[in-house]
């Protein structure tokens, strides 16, 4: 976090930008365009209901949510600690 020679609310600033890096992540990996009427992973029929909450979707759910646990989360390191400088 931010310290040091660092202004007022720093802090919140690097908290802001985490929060946008992750929110600007999770809308670039939502579906788009036309979706499908099989998952493209198993093959099983995706849901009518499914397919009209979500526009573009190309998995059902079981295969979403195999693909979801092994979604990777910023490596931004924004402290700028000396450890992190010596990488």
């Amino acid at each position: 976090m931010a310290g040091g020679w660092s202004r007022d609310g720093a802090v919140q600033d690097q908290i802001d930008d985490t929060v946008n890096d992750a929110v600007r992540g999770a809308r670039a990996r939502m579906p788009a365009g036309e979706g499908l009427e099989h998952c493209e992973e198993c093959g099983e029929t995706i849901p009518l209901r499914r397919r009209e909450a979500l526009p573009g979707v190309r998995t059902c759910v079981t295969c979403q949510s195999q693909l979801d646990k092994t979604v990777s989360h910023s490596r931004i390191n924004r402290r700028g600690s000396k450890d992190s400088q010596l990488r």
